[in-house]
């Protein structure tokens, strides 16, 4: 009996819709990555896609514990000088949450381009459920 090793073609990736509010960020955030990675399937390969497709609603509405909102940093460089923004947690959840999740999540994706195409099937919203418009996948309910 030889390893099974995942096809392309043999994937079959479903859809879910994941809830945040009142979660917290990296225990959900490691819960998707996962999901994404397809590493819940007993078909798992590393080299292949094998993941779903991830759809995270209320992102607003994540929580975060013990002081991390004030105390951690998110960097952007723009690679002039004196051209790196810093931004706490605290703020990146009110202007933009989305990117909270995306950053959470990227950081336990695999570095490759792979791991890029993995992120590409993360759809993040900070609204509630009937804003996300992806009906027509029939996007099942996941509870993490």
């Amino acid at each position: 009996m030889g390893t099974y090793n995942a096809k392309l073609e043999d994937v079959n990736a479903k859809w879910y819709i994941v809830d945040l509010a009142g979660q917290n960020l990296g225990r959900s955030a490691t819960k998707i990555a996962m999901m994404l990675m397809g590493k819940n399937k007993p078909g798992y390969t590393p080299h292949v896609d094998t993941g779903d497709y991830i759809v995270v609603v209320n992102a607003g509405k994540i929580a975060l514990t013990g002081k991390k909102l004030d105390d951690k940093k998110y960097y952007n460089y723009s690679g002039w000088i004196g051209g790196m923004v810093e931004k706490s947690a605290r703020e990146l959840l009110q202007s933009d949450p989305q990117l909270l999740i995306q950053y959470a999540v990227k950081g336990m994706l695999p570095k490759s381009r792979l791991g890029r195409q993995m992120l590409n099937k993360l759809k993040v919203h900070a609204g509630p459920c009937p804003e996300h418009g992806y009906t027509a996948q029939k996007a099942e309910n996941l509870s993490l």
